[in-house]
């Protein structure tokens, strides 16, 4: 089956919940409106549905093919790609002045949200492009964005970020590959990176690696890394010396070239100063975990597309109260109707928190003044986490629930089904795996500014609470009492966590991130029938739909928020009990 933007959706959530119009507080966004929005969002829709979504199957059957170091691509990828940049969408949310459309990241995040659901393997390409566009916008020379941000701008180069090698995974201060200084000023790039995302491929002429590597005398970890722009083709047209020398064999996404990378004295140039390539690196793999939250969004939006379609067609038993002879279509069942709220509410929450934390990014940058853009900042540092781990803990649950509601046809691969969970499956893993996310929430955010990002968020959560209570619809005030009970239980687990030691602050990390995903989630789906109350009252947009947004409120309400409390027991377990398990240690 193939995928349809779900544009009303997203336009809700960018304008009501996300509230993406608070950009403009600080004048860098003049010329967005709300006829832009919906402009842009129809155009991506059509490319996504058009162009992206039919070639997802044949990007997961053929794969990509590597021969004498080129990479081929599935069949329709470079034609697709071609269109991706005559459209200008890798620029869409960077700034004018350097070449970008200039518009915020909220907008880039919807757009990306419909590539990634239509074709994630695909949209691999366009989501590490980013990454490098921000790093150079950082940390790079005036010469070097003058050199590398027009064509990575305008989708004619993409590019790299190269931090994995075979003895450092997620430890990247075990990197071992060398740069050696050049007489020119450049760099000699030499060693082996793995998991190299889009590393080598045949979609455009030129590929910018941004990579990892210590300078002679460097200290040890990571301190004494650097960052360095390593282009496939150099300057004057002659092939660098780099190659990929293998492609990983993946449980999915086989239509990304997943590439092992080796330099052998290619020639980079330094981003930022010397040592300092984790800062720059950084900026690069924030930009990141907000985008791969975003493809486990997209991932579950299309699982949850398919398994609706698949439940209205598929004809089983007898379903209650339903009319006609059996068998009945299975989306008459109870029980398929349950799971196919949950996988509807939960995509909701999670795109909520995907496109809140791009909103916070943008004030964070160009907000009014000093204060707004310092509290901006706090929160896309608490939400980045979340976005990244729930929501691609989202969209393999979901993905998991899509091939449940196709019974063993799921299981096959005839179906597709089975290749959304295959796809989704990679997102908890890279960027940072999600436990890591869930030590940086626990560890570093519970407590950042004297703990001031978290009270600034039980606050805003408490002012729906309040306007549920106070609200004439009598479905809102039992939103309520939900979202207070899950505010209780972040607060009491946060007290927790912030008082324990070490072992059992990072033993309780994980499901500390999942009951904050589950609480700030169901507060922006309150936030969203609030808005859809004040709609139906001022006569706005399709009754329908703001009704529909009022009950997966409620849904989630009960069906996850609900669960709050027990979460508390959870995250307080403590590391003692854990170890006495044994696992052989002794």
């Amino acid at each position: 089956m193939d995928y349809r933007a779900p544009v009303d959706e997203l336009r809700f959530t960018l304008e009501e919940v996300a509230a993406v119009d608070s950009v403009k507080s600080g004048g860098a966004f003049a010329e967005f409106s709300e006829d832009l929005t919906g402009a842009i969002l129809d155009e991506a829709a059509k490319l996504a549905g058009d162009v992206l979504s039919p070639i997802n199957r044949t990007g997961d059957l053929q794969g990509c093919k590597l021969e004498n170091g080129v990479v081929t691509t599935p069949d329709g990828f470079k034609e697709a790609y071609a269109q991706f940049v005559e459209g200008g969408w890798q620029g869409l949310q960077f700034p004018a002045d350097v070449g970008g459309m200039g518009l915020p990241r909220a907008l880039g995040v919807a757009m990306l949200e419909m590539i990634q659901g239509a074709n994630m393997a695909f949209g691999l390409g366009p989501m590490l492009t980013y990454g490098a566009i921000e790093a150079l916008l950082a940390h790079g020379t005036q010469e070097q964005r003058d050199q590398y941000l027009p064509k990575l701008l305008s989708g004619e180069w993409t590019a790299t970020m190269n931090l994995t090698e075979p003895q450092a995974g997620s430890d990247v201060g075990a990197l071992r590959t060398k740069a050696e200084p050049n007489p020119d000023g450049s760099w000699a790039i030499s060693g082996q990176k793995i998991y190299i995302t889009w590393g080598e491929h045949d979609c455009t002429d030129n590929i910018i690696h941004l990579v990892l590597a210590r300078t002679p005398g460097s200290p040890d970890g990571t301190k004494g890394i650097s960052l360095f722009i390593v282009p496939k083709f150099l300057e004057d047209g002659t092939r660098n010396s780099l190659q990929a020398i293998g492609l990983e064999h993946k449980l999915g996404i086989h239509g990304s070239p997943t590439c092992t990378m080796e330099y052998a004295g290619a020639k980079g140039w330094l981003i930022g100063g010397e040592n300092e390539g984790m800062r720059s690196m950084f900026t690069m793999m924030n930009s990141a975990r907000l985008n791969v939250g975003v493809q486990g969004v997209g991932i579950a939006e299309r699982a949850y597309q398919q398994a609706l379609s698949y439940a209205k067609e598929r004809k089983q038993g007898r379903a209650p109260e339903a009319d006609g002879p059996a068998p009945h279509a299975i989306i008459l069942h109870p029980d398929i109707q349950r799971t196919l709220a949950l996988m509807k509410s939960k995509i909701a929450a999670s795109r909520a928190i995907c496109m809140a934390c791009a909103v916070a990014a943008d004030i964070a940058e160009f907000g009014e003044d000093e204060e707004e853009r310092a509290a901006a900042k706090r929160r896309e540092e608490l939400l980045t986490p979340v976005a990244k781990a729930w929501s691609t803990d989202i969209g393999v649950e979901v993905a998991s629930l899509g091939i449940q509601i196709h019974g063993g046809m799921g299981y096959v691969e005839e179906t597709g089904a089975a290749q959304h969970l295959r796809d989704a499956r990679i997102a908890p893993i890279y960027e940072g795996t999600n436990a890591i996310q869930a030590m940086d929430l626990a560890g570093r955010k519970l407590s950042m500014a004297g703990g001031a990002a978290f009270e600034e968020l039980y606050a805003d959560i408490q002012q729906t609470i309040e306007a549920c209570s106070t609200s004439s619809h009598p479905d809102l005030p039992p939103l309520a009492e939900r979202l207070e009970d899950g505010l209780d239980a972040l607060r009491e687990a946060a007290v927790w966590l912030a008082d324990s030691d070490l072992s059992d602050t990072l033993s309780g990390a994980t499901p500390f991130l999942t009951l904050a995903g589950e609480v700030i989630g169901g507060w922006m789906l309150c936030v969203g029938a609030v808005a859809a109350r004040r709609r139906q009252k001022e006569n706005v947009g399709d009754p329908a739909f703001a009704a529909q947004r009022i009950a997966l409120a409620n849904f989630y309400a009960e069906a996850v928020l609900a669960l709050s409390p027990s979460r508390v027991d959870d995250i307080t377990i403590g590391v003692d009990l854990i170890n006495e398990i044994g696992f052989g240690l002794d």
